[in-house]
């Protein structure tokens, strides 16, 4: 038992030293003058931003705002992809028709189109959630429409042997057989969430982790900049590793088929 825990220990030690590494190069960097100090300030100060950030709660109040907003607009693209990325991926007479309009959609910048959209909605929440509705759907809805074309005929021409109706087929082997790239989209928008939401508050807000960079910016407050990024990479991971662990209990039963 406790061989495990140190073999575990060693582990986790190992994937970090990168990490590690980086964060002393950023220390000692600006301090012997290979880096400017005043573009690029020791980690150590960097980290006691941070940890002022927390301590006066205002960290946590910008990122319920961004957090509020980034959830919101992914569940809407999520609630309209899926479902549409299915029957595309399925009904190939549907796809025929509509994928000219996808792909045109698709190949313009999500960023591009914040003015039109604070335009359409103002410059108030409403456009934020629609920005981000907007760019998460297309890692959603092409994964779910890949994994649909890539499910094994195999698994089809038993199912159909066995006398199945389209609609159960649809649902109890297609759908099932999709989950690991519709998971995989998910993934790549919910990183794309947060990144969108952020240029967008930079442009436009009075809260968020985006506005608290660029306030920290304008002021001239270059360790409370760096700490803001700091915490959206560590949300960016968090979120990451969630899913991942999502996906691991949801498709547990490919695991177990490939055992038998």
């Amino acid at each position: 038992m406790v061989h495990n825990w140190i073999k575990r220990i060693l582990q986790v030690s190992y994937r970090l030293l990168a990490v590690a590494v980086f964060l002393l190069i950023w220390e000692v960097a600006p301090r012997i003058g290979l880096a400017d100090p005043t573009f690029l300030p020791p980690f150590s100060k960097v980290f006691t931003a941070f940890i002022d950030l927390i301590s006066t709660g205002e960290l946590f109040k910008h990122l319920y705002v961004s957090l509020r907003r980034s959830i919101l607009g992914f569940s809407l693209g999520l609630a309209v992809s899926v479902p549409l990325g299915l029957l595309i991926g399925w009904f190939k007479g549907f796809e025929y028709l509509i994928d000219p309009l996808l792909q045109t959609f698709r190949q313009t910048s999500t960023l591009a189109l914040f003015p039109v959209f604070i335009l359409l909605f103002g410059i108030g929440e409403l456009s934020k959630v629609a920005i981000i509705f907007w760019g998460v759907q297309w890692a959603i809805l092409l994964n779910t429409i890949a994994g649909v074309k890539n499910v094994d005929p195999l698994l089809i021409k038993s199912a159909k042997s066995m006398g199945t109706s389209p609609f159960i087929l649809f649902v109890k082997v297609i759908i099932p057989a999709s989950v690991p790239s519709i998971f995989t989209g998910i993934r790549l928008s919910a990183t794309t969430s947060i990144l969108i939401l952020i240029a967008a508050e930079m442009i436009g807000a009075s809260a968020g982790l985006g506005f608290l960079l660029y306030d920290a910016e304008v002021k001239y407050q270059i360790p409370r900049m760096y700490a803001s990024i700091i915490t959206m990479s560590m949300l960016g991971l968090i979120v990451n590793y969630t899913l991942v662990a999502i996906e691991k209990r949801v498709t547990r039963w490919k695991e177990e088929t490939a055992v038998v």
